[in-house]
C-alpha cells in the first residue's frame, strides 16, 4: 500500500494567530494561498500517478473533518480527481486537542491559566513533551494512540476493496504520529522530526518511509 500523507494548506490562522480568539480550531479555513497550495499538491499527485501508471479505481482520499483539511482535499480533488475513487472522513485524523489552552498564545498561558500552565510545564520537564497532556486536551502520546485505531480501516480498505493507494489529508502532529506508529519508530524520533510545511506530501510505501516527495513552491 502507498500512503500519501498531506498536511493541510496554509490556514488564515497560520498567517494571523489571533484568528483563534474568534474561531474554533476545527472551523479555521484556508487562506487564498492555502487553496492554491492544495491545487498545486493535486497537480503534483496527478502527474506522479500518471508517471507511475496507477489505475484510476484504487485510490481513496481520506481527510480530517476540520475545515482547512476539507478545503485542502477539495483542491487536491480539483487537480487530481480522475485518480480518486472516492473520498471519506474520519475524526481520528483530526488535530491534537489543545483543551484549555486552545486558541491562547503561548506567552499568555501563564497569565490566563497560571496553575494549569505550571502543572503542564512540570509534566514537560519531568516526562517530556511527547507524554505531557494538555489540560482538558491531549498529549502527543494520545494522538499516536488514536491514529493506531485508524490503521484497521486502511487494512480493511486493502483487503476488502483493493485500495492500494491512499491520500490522507491531516495535520502536522497527526502526520508525524502516523509515520511514527506505522513504522514503529520511537517517541524520540517524533520529537526530533520537525512539522511538515503546508501541503507537503510524505510517502510511506508498505513499511518504507520515502520521505517528503513534494513541498509547495508557493511558500
Amino acid at each position: 500500500m502507498n500512503i500519501y500523507l498531506v498536511r493541510h494548506g496554509q490556514s488564515v490562522a497560520n498567517v494571523d494567530a489571533s484568528v483563534y480568539l474568534s474561531t474554533a480550531d476545527h472551523a479555521v479555513p484556508l487562506s487564498d494561498l492555502g487553496r492554491e497550495q492544495a491545487r498545486e499538491a493535486g497537480r503534483f499527485l496527478n502527474d506522479y500517478f500518471t508517471a507511475k501508471e496507477y489505475p484510476k479505481t484504487h485510490t481513496r482520499l481520506w481527510t480530517s473533518p476540520y475545515l482547512r483539511t476539507r478545503q485542502t482535499a477539495d483542491g487536491i480533488e480539483e487537480s487530481c480527481g480522475d485518480y480518486i475513487a472516492d473520498r471519506r472522513e474520519d475524526i481520528l485524523l483530526c488535530e491534537q486537542q489543545f483543551g484549555l489552552f486552545d486558541g491562547i498564545a503561548d506567552k499568555d498561558l501563564p497569565i490566563q491559566f497560571p496553575e494549569e500552565y505550571a502543572h503542564y510545564e512540570k509534566c514537560q520537564r519531568h516526562e517530556g513533551r511527547f507524554w505531557a497532556r494538555m489540560p482538558l486536551g491531549e498529549s502527543r502520546f494520545d494522538v499516536a494512540l488514536r491514529i493506531r485505531l485508524f490503521f484497521g480501516t486502511l487494512q480493511r480498505d486493502a483487503e476488502r476493496h483493493d485500495i492500494r493507494n491512499v491520500i490522507i489529508v491531516c495535520h502536522g502532529v497527526t502526520l508525524r504520529a502516523f509515520v511514527m506508529s506505522w513504522l514503529h519508530l520511537t517517541p524520540e524520533w517524533f520529537e526530533a522530526e520537525r512539522n511538515p510545511t503546508n501541503c507537503a506530501i510524505r510517502l510511506v510505501s508498505d513499511n518504507a518511509d520515502e520521505g517528503y516527495i513534494f513541498k509547495s513552491k508557493l511558500g
